[in-house]
């Protein structure tokens, strides 16, 4: 009868075309509503016919599963979890190798050109700041280089020494720092009583006339005139190993063991001076002491979870309490966690620190479901058998529940796929997507079961802890006070038939929020200040947005209390004037003999500290007035007879490539030189900045050349690569919120979800950066996970209020808040209580950690509880509210109905409902 007299009304066919388009929609819609509804609660009601298999089987495939994972391996590759898969600096270090391999740079700081290698290094310095050039200092240095030279690693039937392992020059003869031989002359001068011995820096000259770099080597310089040292505060030696086969490299990393113990027990003989060791294993050593240092309180915060969850889910009503299935649904996580980690054992993935922060992923999705289920089982009627209420509880829960696992599933799957650049952020993805999963069935199965078991406690009146039957209030008054305490319990026959009261309402948070907190939020006097607080918010949310900073430096996800930390402060302090030794590396043959070459290429280099022979050979050649008409026969013929053979160019043979041709020619097919640019206190930045300008004056130059450092495989586009996940999945998610606009009752709700998703993430970003939380691979995975926690946590919330009707919008607030929040507030404590033990962590990755995800909960709980409920009660969707009459025998109503066709022409339909 409605909708015939809108039909009737409508002049315009176009407009009768909208309409029937909506009225399809909207029926569309429900349809597809109420038949999933149907499915969930025929599912509810099988898993509630059978408890017992539902229960174990859960059970027996995490225990099966994860019985693997107790020979778990562990990923030892760093660089493989946090460098770009397909960065430049990849391609160019592979150039580098061909062009130039390690064995041709013996005297080239091998740690700093090509790869890390194997090496054992240790910075030397004292409490005191005192002079580490003078006599007593100097011969402790030269002491501590001898007796990490008389380090032996025992093998089989053989001890090795740093004689048998070290990289060797030329004359068969290890290869050690320049400082060592720079040392050594200062204490010759000293004992044969010489006052014109003079170090400079960061340049300076031996007594063979080698010119040496010791910009790296000394540190906290102060200088004379003329770059002459006056002192430094501290000193560095580094000490390069073989690893050219598995012994090799075997018997090198038993040698940086060994070098780290004689240090340590070097520093304890020798209490005036301070050691900072590190080695090649330090990095992969303190990335993974995360894991063991977090153990004990990951234990505290499990403990901490439990109680609480199980005092969530209890109540003064022994009956009606279900303090089991707080500890159940910890269990049902544990499950689903156990079991995604034995699948990525058995597929030959490795564990690595990352991974800590999957537990919390599963702890906030998964508890929020379970309280969510517990939240719609007190809305049945204790009358119903225990079937009827369990598939009341799955139609009701479940379709929400399993959007939001859908959308956990996209957007942590978007960024598992190969889109993704950083291999530790895809491994993370990969693992949650799985765990995700399983806890889901383990939610529907497990929990499910769990929830029939207690079911059938409560309908036979048994006590919720002890399962014991609870007696009749009349013999209850017989028993002492503590056993009527225990036993207290409401029997439905004690309730009148006219009371319409709700048994759970005596729960203290239900309590709480309905009798307390929906008035308060939702008052005239709250909301202005509510609004206010939010203005607030946005303008702090944006001064830290606008100052979002990118990092690439890898001490940040390593333990606070190792080697590698006290080593990077160390080199920060003493050793920051100039940047790592950057390779310029020429990979075409070009006219050298040419001065408009040589000018063009010092030009290139121009601003930098250039320490190769290369360009000093290039300066020697422009003192000599070489002509740019000298052949070219004649300057490689000087290159290889005379020059060459000259000691201050005597391994200048290292630094270019030479090719000869058919006619006995010689041509230079490849060459490099090394330089370092001043730098200041931020050290990081300004070498990213410095790669970017290298790499677009290489583009623009007349001559190919490249510029590589192996701290550049971390850095190269290490921005772009880290955002890519974030960008994936916000993109999947307003895809998947737009596809699912169809299985939800009103498209308005994903509209307000997004806007609530975008105001969650923009606050996290900028409160972040406020808390000195940078954007790394960390960062990024918690801000993907904020996405999915904010739609858990707000979507119910929202369709309870839009799809509400016939009351005020203030009405419907209360209903959603009443609802719900019992479960978003108990998922939310027991999640921040998790969280604090994770804030003592000695750790810069589980302190990334905490702060994001803390922020996170914070920043949800704030929309949910405070922005939501009273942003709601002023904006749309409106809600109408029914007009009586005044006799209420008669329920006629009459609704005017305006409707406007694209003729303009205003149509008037009363329609008449009884």
């Amino acid at each position: 009868m409605v909708l015939s007299g809108l039909w009737q009304s409508l002049r315009s066919r176009r407009a009768r075309l909208a309409l029937l388009r909506c009225f399809c929609t909207r029926m569309l819609r429900q349809v597809l509503h109420r038949g999933l509804r149907t499915s969930f609660a025929r599912l509810g009601h099988f898993i509630a016919s059978h408890p017992v298999f539902f229960a174990s089987a859960p059970v027996l495939i995490s225990i099966l599963l994860g019985a693997s994972f107790s020979r778990y391996q562990i990923e030892e590759s760093v660089e493989h979890l946090l460098a770009p898969k397909h960065s430049l600096a990849k391609i160019e270090r592979n150039l580098v190798n061909s062009l130039f391999p390690v064995n041709r740079s013996k005297h080239r700081l091998y740690s700093d050109l090509h790869t890390p290698g194997r090496y054992g290094r240790v910075i030397i310095t004292s409490f005191v700041r005192a002079n580490m050039l003078d006599q007593h200092h100097t011969e402790l240095i030269l002491k501590l280089h001898s007796a990490v030279t008389r380090i032996q690693v025992q093998r089989p039937g053989f001890n090795y020494t740093f004689a048998h392992i070290c990289i060797l020059n030329n004359d068969k003869s290890c290869i050690v720092d320049d400082i060592v031989h720079v040392l050594k002359e200062l204490k010759a001068a000293r004992s044969s009583n010489q006052t014109n011995f003079a170090i400079t820096y960061p340049i300076t000259h031996l007594k063979d006339g080698r010119e040496v770099y010791n910009g790296h080597q000394l540190g906290g310089i102060t200088v004379h005139s003329k770059d002459r040292v006056k002192s430094a505060e501290a000193v560095q030696l580094t000490y390069y190993l073989q690893a050219i086969n598995s012994l090799n490299d075997m018997v090198a990393e038993k040698w940086e063991s060994n070098f780290c113990d004689t240090v340590k027990l070097f520093q304890k003989s020798n209490q005036n001076v301070t050691m900072y060791p590190l080695t090649s294993s330090s990095l992969q050593e303190d990335f993974q002491e995360t894991s063991r240092v977090s153990e004990r309180y990951l234990m505290t915060s499990l403990v901490l979870v439990v109680t609480l969850a199980m005092l969530c889910c209890s109540m003064q009503d022994c009956v009606r309490s279900k303090p089991w299935l707080g500890l159940l649904g910890l269990l049902t996580v544990s499950l689903a966690t156990l079991t995604a980690a034995g699948i990525i054992n058995l597929t030959g993935g490795k564990y690595n620190s990352t991974f800590l922060g999957i537990p919390f992923i599963m702890l906030g999705h998964g508890l929020y479901g379970t309280f969510e289920m517990l939240s719609s089982w007190r809305k049945t009627r204790e009358d119903q058998h225990v079937k009827e209420r369990t598939a009341a509880v799955f139609a009701d829960s479940m379709l929400s529940f399993s959007l939001t696992t859908a959308m956990y599933l996209v957007t942590f799957g978007i960024g598992a796929s190969p889109f993704t650049n950083i291999e530790a952020a895809r491994l993370f993805c990969c693992n949650s997507c799985i765990a995700i999963f399983f806890n889901y069935l383990y939610v529907l199965s497990f929990y499910g079961s769990s929830l029939v078991f207690t079911g059938y406690i409560e309908n036979n009146y048994q006590h919720s802890i002890f399962c014991r039957k609870v007696p009749k209030p009349d013999v209850l008054q017989e028993k002492p006070a503590w056993y009527r305490f225990l036993l207290t319990a409401k029997f439905s026959e004690d309730t009148a038939e006219s009371e319409e009261t709700n048994s759970y309402e005596s729960h203290l948070l239900v309590c709480f929020l309905k009798r307390y907190y929906c008035d308060w939020i939702t008052n005239t006097y709250v909301k202005p200040f509510v609004v206010l607080f939010y203005l607030i918010y946005i303008s702090f949310a944006l001064m830290g947005y606008l100052q979002v900073n990118e990092e690439s430096d890898i001490s940040n996800i390593v333990a606070t209390a190792t080697r590698t930390m006290e080593y990077t402060a160390a080199q920060q302090k003493y050793f920051s004037n100039y940047s790592p030794v950057i390779g310029f590396y020429i990979y075409e043959s070009i006219e050298y003999w040419n001065m408009t070459v040589q000018d063009d290429m010092l030009e290139y280099t121009k601003g930098f500290v250039r320490i190769s022979w290369f360009e000093s050979y290039l300066n020697y050649l422009r003192k000599l007035n070489i002509s740019t008409g000298l052949p070219k026969k004649n300057f490689t013929d000087m290159l290889r007879n005379s020059f060459l053979k000259a000691p201050p160019f005597a391994h200048f043979s290292e630094d270019i490539i030479f090719s000869k041709k058919y006619n006995n020619e010689v041509d230079i097919v490849a060459s490099r030189m090394f330089l370092v640019a001043k730098t200041m206190d931020t050290k990081r930045e300004e070498l990213y900045h410095l790669l970017e300008t290298l790499r677009k004056l290489s583009l623009k130059s007349k001559v190919k050349f490249i510029v590589f450092n192996p701290s550049f495989v971390y850095m190269d586009r290490y921005a772009s690569y880290v955002g890519a996940p974030l960008q994936n999945s916000c993109i999947s998610a307003l895809f998947l919120l737009f596809f699912s606009a169809f299985l939800v009752a009103d498209s308005l709700i994903n509209v307000w979800l997004t806007l609530t998703v975008a105001s969650v993430e923009f606050g996290v970003i900028g409160f972040m950066t406020l808390w000195k939380v940078e954007l790394d691979c960390i960062s990024v995975l918690c801000l993907i996970y904020g996405i999915n926690y904010t739609v858990d946590n707000c979507a119910p919330l929202l369709s309870t209020f839009i799809l509400g009707k016939d009351f005020t919008r203030t009405k419907w607030v209360k209903n959603a808040l009443e609802v719900h929040g019992v479960a978003i507030l108990q998922s939310y404590l027991c999640y921040i209580v998790g969280l604090i033990p994770l804030a003592a962590v000695p750790s810069n990755l589980t302190r990334t950690l905490f702060r994001c995800l803390f922020l996170i909960a914070l920043v949800t709980f704030f929309h949910c509880f405070a922005i939501l409920p009273v942003i709601l009660t002023f904006l749309p969707p409106s809600k109408k509210k029914r007009k009586e009459k005044k006799t209420p025998e008669n329920r006629e109503e009459i609704e005017c109905v305006e409707m406007v066709d694209m003729d303009s022409t205003r149509v008037v339909d009363q329609i008449t409902t009884v």
